[in-house]
């Protein structure tokens, strides 16, 4: 429900989100698709997630590890970072939909464990099994969310600057750019000046 919300507002063709969900789905005739969560370092020992679907296991692998290895970093065993994340079930809001004091009133008891200020949004985070429960007992009270996912959020982060800070970037690009990579997680923390002279 989720992925189509998100297809329809980012007004992707109806072939596509079709082909998708037949892939998702191994209804694609002849095609095997797998999820594998691949793991490794990163400039400066950043921890780093990646999260797969490809039909080619031993394809994917080799590319991922090529990749990691042509920026720096190295994969690792399978557990030897995830355990440095938590899954989260992220809802976003606009501000002008509703205060913080009523976003707690209304989402306590469903399983709204923290809120963020985000500038223009909050961010209500959730346990991976309440986002859907959470999304409903704020849209029966009238507000709006505008965004519903899951994140793999680190539990510390890793500060960089100068070279390590611009080699994690690429890698970080790099990985999310190959075809089946669906989502990257990292624990780096770049400031915004760095990250603008970076740009």
């Amino acid at each position: 429900r989720r992925a189509l919300d998100s297809a329809r507002s980012n007004n992707l063709p109806g072939d596509t989100v079709t082909r998708a969900i037949k892939r998702g789905t191994v209804e694609l005739e002849g095609v095997n698709y797998e999820e594998i969560c691949y793991e490794g370092y990163g400039p400066g020992g950043v921890a780093i997630l990646v999260d797969t679907l490809t039909d080619s296991k031993n394809r994917t692998v080799g590319e991922i590890r090529q990749i990691f290895t042509r920026h720096n970093g190295n994969m690792g065993e399978s557990g030897c970072v995830g355990w440095m994340f938590n899954k989260r079930g992220i809802l976003t809001v606009p501000k002008p939909k509703a205060t913080e004091d009523r976003l707690m009133e209304l989402g306590l008891d469903a399983g709204i464990e923290e809120i963020i200020d985000q500038g223009d949004n909050w961010e209500v985070q959730t346990a991976p099994d309440k986002i859907d429960i959470v999304k409903k007992a704020l849209s029966a009270a009238d507000v709006e969310v505008t965004e519903a996912k899951f994140e793999k959020l680190p539990q510390t982060t890793v500060r960089l600057e100068g070279r390590p800070a611009e080699s994690m970037l690429k890698l970080y690009e790099a990985l999310e750019e190959h075809d089946d990579v669906q989502a990257v997680w990292a624990n780096f923390d770049i400031s915004d000046d760095v990250m603008e002279r970076l740009e």
